[in-house]
This record gives structure tokens, C-alpha cells and sequence, in this order.
């Protein structure tokens, strides 16, 4: 289904004269309605994106992250206006057009713009075209009768929260406290975090160059600084010289939680550190802004392993890059011929990105609830394989970016009771995603502002 959207030609409704120095808003809903469709058939909206025509893309990308924030409204309501589905493009179009204009507070358009341009997007679109009246149908009722159609979808689960109901009740049972902070807090935009890079400068003597570009900013904790507003990476000052780079403050605990008190096997040798699942490698260049060290990054796939590169390369950066499996360490753990053990080993195991929907809110509905057991057994399998890889009085730290416990707590209670080795040292445990941008206070960390992470620190004891 997808290969078959790509070849849409979404130029092909234009007409001369059509631009006059903006892209037509039909146009764009054209496209989002194709992309959408391609999450739906499976694709994540990252491939999605990166078949719409250059010039399409930034504005697009913005109006389907907002229709899949909040895809859930949008699709009760399209069942309460027709109950029998549509064909997929017609449903996918429609579907745009309610999740954009459903809430009159939140609509980038006036909702009498979305209908007459869905529907000329409709009419432009030859596999759309003939649905064109009932979409229009569809919508002019919408119009009518919004108040109603919304209140009568009140109560749908999938329709308040956005979110598919299996994931809603895993919250509910694995954070009862605090699931509907949670599904709150993934109908918000993230914020643009940036990491200062403490080797060139400090985090106030940042926040002054930033204000002097006229940027608003504020620190988070550590070298952790949230922009007011997102913007280019190439319009962040001193990004290029690797002063910066982009990362959640989450993602930041990272590296400061494995080095921290950590010291080599022996006196005057350099750490020996293991970052696996390291792409695109934010937490491998952060080892190395805060250590003198020598790491392994190691990426299952190769062309990530190049974003590694990019990323060291921008940061003046150094580390062993490995395209290889972390689950078959006979490939890739002899160095120079020898298998010695590593001080530290990062494991940021992969999971089902439950706790970073904010960013990629597709997440939510191209996942199934059967992934988070076979993700599970990964992770389990990883964390057996890389234990013994660590040297008596090393650590390892255990991270994804979920909030289910069967990712995080779960996973660690079961590898305590079959490793006595392993010691649990104090962790962040789960941390659930937060916004500062309501003043929500934040009780049990630091930081104001984050994404989803789980953190366990577990330390080999010494014979």
C-alpha cells in the first residue's frame, strides 16, 4: 500500500498561477492525507515525510504531527459522520481535515478554510475525486453540528486521550498515579533541548550568547537548556562548532549516571566504555565531552553508524564505530586481537519509544500491544549477553526510552533474581514524561522538562 502512494503525483492538480509565493493549503492537505494513510498501512512518519516533495515538506510535517496528536478525536467523529468506512485516501483526508479542525482553540486554520480546501484537495487528487461530494457532505455537516458530534465522542477512550485502548489501560495499570499526566503531557509539542558542550563552554556564559541572537532560553538542570521556541539547527549559535547539540534533558542523565564515581581497572588508564545501540550517537558524544575515554560505539546498522560519524565529526569527536549486532559479541569484542572486559558498558536497549510520543507521535498507532513482550525478550537477551562483558567492579547502565514496566522495572527484576552477581546502585527508575509549559511542578526530579526514560544502574561485584 504504501509504494503505491508514493507514485501519487501531488503536483499534478496545479494549474499555472497556483503559487503566488506560498504552497496552496490544498496541497498540503493533499500530502498529509497521503502520509497519514502510509502510517496507518504501517510506515513511521519519518519514511512517510521523506517521500513528499522537498518543498512541501516543513509545513507538512507540522500539520500531520498536529492530525496524529490527535488522530483518536478525529476518528470517532468520522464515525459518527460515516459509519461505513471510506476508501482509504477519502478516510485519511477526511480524517485530516477533523483532527486539524475539531477544537477551534487549537486549529492552525478557520474551520470554514479546511473545508472549502479539503475538498478542493479532494477534487484536485484523481484518486480522491470521486468521494469529493461526500467529503464535502461530511464536513458541511461537521459545521453544523460540531458541538454535538464532539460531545457525543466524549466519552470514547481512544477519542479523549488520543491513544489506541490497549495502551491507555497498560498505563493505567503500570502507572495508576500518574497514566493520565502521561497521556497528557504526548498531546503536547516538545521543546527544542539543547546539550552544552561543557569542553567549549559553560551553560551561563551559553545562555548569555544565546540572548544576545535575541533567543529565549532557560536552563534545565546540568548542561541541559530548553529554547523557548524550536528553530533550525543552523540558526543555533555555535552548533556547527559543536558548542551544542540537540537532546532531550532526559536523554542527558545518560552519560553522567555511568561515569559518575567510576574509575579504570587500574591507576592512569583510560576509561574502556561500550555505548551499544549507539546511533545516531548523542550519548556517546556526551561519554566523551565529560570523560578522557575510549569507547566503542556499536549500531546494529550501518547507515546509522554514519550518523555516529556526522555526529563525532561535528564535536571534534573520537570513537570506535562498529556496524555490528550487540547480540553477537564474538563479532565485534576482540580489539587488537584481545577480549578485555569494559569498565562501563551503556545499554540503550530497544524498545517501543513509548515515553518520547511527544516527538514522534505516530508511535502511539504504529505499535502493537504484542511488541512490548517481544521487545522484552531483545532487551533480556541483550542484558545477558553484555553482563559478562563487564569487569568485576564495572557497572553497566540499563536504559530505554518507555514507560512500560515491562521495558524498565519488570525487565530488572528479572535479571537481579538470575544474576547475583549484579547490584542495583540508586537509579532514576521510571521517569515519566513532564512539560514545563503548563508550571507543572515537578516532584520526584529535577528537571522540568523531559521525555519518557527508565534508568538502572547495576554494578558488578568484585570477587
Amino acid at each position: 500500500m504504501t509504494s503505491n502512494y508514493k507514485k501519487i503525483d501531488l503536483n499534478a492538480g496545479l494549474k499555472s498561477g497556483d503559487y503566488s509565493g506560498s504552497i496552496p493549503l490544498w496541497q498540503q492537505l493533499q500530502a498529509v492525507a497521503v502520509a497519514l494513510a502510509e502510517v496507518r498501512s504501517g510506515a513511521s512518519a519519518t519514511t512517510a515525510i521523506e517521500a513528499v516533495p522537498a518543498e512541501l515538506r516543513p509545513g507538512v510535517q507540522s500539520l500531520l504531527f498536529h492530525v496524529l496528536r490527535w488522530l483518536g478525536q478525529a476518528e470517532a467523529l468520522r464515525r459518527k459522520l460515516a459509519p461505513r468506512n471510506p476508501p482509504v485516501l477519502a478516510d485519511a483526508l477526511l480524517c485530516t481535515a477533523l483532527a486539524l479542525g475539531w477544537r477551534e482553540q487549537d486549529a492552525p486554520y478557520e474551520m470554514f478554510t479546511l473545508v472549502d480546501q479539503t475538498v478542493e484537495a479532494a477534487k484536485r487528487l484523481p484518486a480522491i475525486r470521486p468521494q469529493s461530494s461526500f467529503i464535502n457532505a461530511c464536513l458541511r455537516r461537521f459545521l453544523r453540528e460540531r458541538d454535538a458530534l464532539v460531545e457525543a465522542t466524549a466519552r470514547e477512550p481512544m477519542a479523549q486521550w488520543n491513544h489506541p485502548r490497549w495502551w491507555i489501560d497498560r498505563l493505567r495499570q503500570d502507572h495508576p498515579r500518574h497514566w493520565q499526566e502521561i497521556l497528557r503531557t504526548n498531546a503536547t509539542q516538545a521543546p527544542m533541548t539543547l546539550r552544552v558542550n561543557q569542553r567549549h563552554t559553560t551553560v551561563p556564559a551559553y545562555l548569555q550568547r544565546l540572548a544576545a541572537a535575541g533567543i529565549a532560553a532557560e536552563a534545565l538542570g546540568g548542561p541541559a537548556i530548553m529554547l523557548e521556541q524550536a528553530r533550525p539547527v543552523f540558526e543555533v549559535p555555535g552548533f556547527d562548532a559543536g558548542d551544542v547539540s540537540v537532546q532531550d534533558a532526559g536523554a542527558q542523565l545518560a552519560a553522567p549516571l555511568l561515569l559518575e564515581g567510576l574509575a579504570p581497572a587500574h591507576p592512569g588508564q583510560r576509561l574502556r566504555l561500550l555505548d551499544a545501540c549507539a546511533a545516531p550517537g548523542g550519548k556517546t558524544a556526551h561519554l566523551l565531552e565529560l570523560a578522557d575515554c575510549d569507547v566503542t560505539a556499536l549500531d546494529i546498522d550501518a547507515r546509522r553508524c554514519e550518523r555516529i560519524h556526522q555526529n563525532l565529526s561535528r564535536l571534534g569527536l573520537q570513537a570506535r564505530v562498529v556496524a555490528a549486532d550487540a547480540r553477537d559479541p564474538e563479532l565485534w569484542w576482540p580489539e587488537n586481537g584481545r577480549k578485555v572486559p569494559y569498565d562501563g558498558i551503556l545499554l540503550d536497549a530497544p524498545c517501543t519509544a513509548s515515553g518520547i510520543v511527544r516527538r514522534h507521535p505516530d508511535v502511539r498507532w504504529l505499535r502493537r500491544e504484542s511488541d512490548i513482550g517481544q521487545l522484552a525478550i531483545i532487551q533480556a537477551a541483550l542484558l545477558s549477553l553484555l553482563w559478562p562483558l563487564v569487569r568485576p567492579g564495572g557497572r553497566l547502565l540499563y536504559c530505554t526510552c518507555s514507560v512500560f514496566r515491562a521495558e524498565g522495572e519488570l525487565q530488572i527484576q528479572t535479571f537481579l533474581a538470575h544474576n547475583t552477581d549484579a547490584a542495583l546502585s540508586p537509579s532514576p527508575g521510571h521517569l515519566i514524561p513532564r512539560t514545563a509549559r503548563k508550571g507543572d511542578p515537578v516532584r520526584d526530579n529535577g528537571l522540568r522538562d523531559h521525555d519518557g526514560f527508565f534508568y538502572a544502574l547495576l554494578e558488578k561485584r568484585a570477587d
